[in-house]
């Protein structure tokens, strides 16, 4: 598996081919506060988020992250490298939790382009990602698709 950084200032849709990996640089560690914060927005109100004491005796041993927090923060770390040229965000697909996130637990992220297509727009191009994220012992934690419109480098030109 190829893995490159790509500088966002170089992230136009021609910079993206089939089967690119990549490894975002930073990483993110899950704070209460971000789990409380967003899960409160989206009025879940499930215990596995708040209720330490009850998770005590749950597989988990203690509170959980939102699984929504787990997906932003995943999205978040793969924006430098593949949103910065953005005109729009197409669609999230195929989301998957795969392990638990606790708080403390650091999140990175990878992500690979499953394909480049033509839009109808001259001056941008469809880019079809997976993301992955990963915990701070290189377990898969949570995974989705994404499709992105990305302006053309030919139409804006590098600024």
């Amino acid at each position: 598996m190829k893995t490159s950084a790509l500088s966002s200032r170089h992230n136009y849709f021609e910079a993206f081919t089939a089967g690119l990996v990549i490894r975002h640089a930073r990483g993110k560690t899950i704070d209460l506060t971000e789990n409380v914060l967003l899960t409160n927005l989206v009025m879940n109100s499930a215990d596995a988020h708040f209720n330490e004491q009850k998770m005590k005796a749950s597989p988990f041993g203690k509170a959980v992250s939102y699984g929504g927090v787990n997906l932003s923060i995943c999205i978040g770390l793969a924006a430098q490298d593949t949103a910065e040229q953005a005109l729009a965000e197409l669609g999230l697909d195929k989301i998957r939790f795969t392990a638990p996130v606790f708080h403390g637990d650091t999140l990175h992220a990878y992500s690979e382009v499953l394909a480049v297509n033509e839009s109808d727009r001259a001056d941008a191009g469809i880019v079809h990602f997976k993301h992955w994220a990963i915990n701070q012992f290189d377990k898969v934690v949570c995974e989705g698709e994404r499709r992105v419109l990305l302006k053309r480098i030919s139409h804006w030109g590098d600024k």
